[in-house]
């Protein structure tokens, strides 16, 4: 099992610079002057990363931290927050709005395609009192990739906040966090960037500050207030002490982002090579418009087990995929093709595993995937 190929939707394979990264000798993170500049250049490059001159902050915790804390930092008891659901994990901000008082509006769309952003509009044609909106840019579950673009376009004619959960499709798809209009836009560490889990980040316009800043009422809580983070360098003082290890894995992964021309162009070209291979194979997509470029789920062929076939691809093959969540997770399978998971051959691997394999389940293929696949990258 020691080079068992994790081709999940996160965490993902990890290079070997990160993994030396963490290794790297500690220091004290609350005190070190040269540590507080380290963190700094690493806000730049995330400012970079994202297309922001906002303010960046990168806290030590799985991205649903940054989710929560977006949640727990802006909403006060009785606050009206439009909550757009496509998905799971969209659906799942509601859970957080109302966990800290606010009131959901749950807009529905489809699970199986992107959120429709004119039909958004005319919803907020007749009430669009809302606070903030929330949002997600690639629901992993499914393999939507939402319009950020057009969605947050209609919620600032509005003057609608918006907090977008772009952890799944950071890195692996284009991002313009200020063209956008993005006031929070949220990542984490073990998606398309590729480092261990543990650190998520988010962007912070000064729109979203100054909300922020003029609550009536405290935040409840502490690891979760945004507050704090204000103003960090000036003060040479973080909230808490940094989980350094991580920070310096997290950061290396990022040198190796940007020292990498083609990512989002190998992500686009690998991600629809998949897609089309699937289906050039007989296999069903459960996506029918709005394709992530991260992540690609495609319907469980009939009498198929994700445990079977999940203990088959890693016993025989050392190769995981994964199946999906919720109301889905005994209906869909998932490759994730985003950050050390989106090269050709590894990609290959996971396919001439998945053939074999459905193949010893009983599953007439129109021909071999890795073939296919081997013909849609030429």
């Amino acid at each position: 099992m020691n080079d068992l190929l994790i081709m999940t939707p996160g965490p993902t394979e990890i290079a070997e610079s990160v993994r030396k990264a963490m290794a790297q000798p500690i220091t004290n993170p609350d005190l070190d002057p040269e540590f507080f500049d380290f963190y700094a250049e690493m806000v730049s490059k995330l400012q970079n990363i994202l297309h922001t001159e906002n303010d960046v902050i990168v806290m030590s915790g799985e991205g649903i931290l940054g989710l929560e804390s977006a949640c727990a930092s802006l909403i006060e008891p009785g606050d009206r927050v439009l909550v757009i659901n496509n998905g799971i994990f969209g659906k799942g901000f509601a859970d957080f709005v109302r966990l800290y008082g606010g009131e959901v509006e749950l807009v529905d769309f489809p699970d199986d395609r992107p959120v429709d952003a004119d039909k958004l509009e005319n919803l907020l044609k007749e009430d669009s009192d809302y606070k903030f909106s929330t949002l997600v840019h690639c629901e992993t579950p499914t393999g939507i990739l939402n319009p950020v673009e057009e969605i947050t376009e209609v919620l600032n004619r509005y003057d609608i906040l918006s907090v977008v959960d772009s952890v799944s499709a950071v890195g692996g798809v284009p991002v313009d966090v200020d063209s956008w209009g993005v006031d929070i836009l949220l990542g984490g560490s073990q998606k398309c960037f590729s480092a261990p889990p543990g650190t998520t980040f988010m962007s912070i316009s000064e729109a979203a500050w100054e909300m922020i800043n003029n609550r009536e009422t405290e935040v409840h809580g502490y690891y979760l207030n945004l507050i704090p983070w204000q103003n960090w360098y000036q003060k040479k003082s973080f909230p808490y002490t940094q989980a350094i290890s991580d920070i310096y894995a997290f950061d290396q992964a990022l040198d190796n982002w940007l020292g990498d021309e083609d990512v989002l162009l190998r992500h686009e070209k690998n991600g629809r090579a998949v897609r089309n291979t699937l289906q050039r194979a007989g296999l069903e997509l459960f996506a029918r418009a709005g394709f992530s470029d991260t992540v690609t789920a495609f319907k469980k062929p009939a009498g198929v087990d994700y445990d079977e076939l999940n203990q088959i691809m890693a016993d025989k093959y050392n190769v995981m995929i994964a199946s999906s969540v919720g109301k889905y997770a005994k209906d869909i399978l998932r490759i994730g093709h985003m950050g050390e998971n989106c090269y050709e051959e590894k990609i290959y691997r996971t396919l001439k595993a998945l053939d074999k394999t459905l193949r010893e389940l009983g599953v007439e293929l129109e021909d071999e995937l890795q073939l296919i696949f081997a013909e849609e990258t030429v």
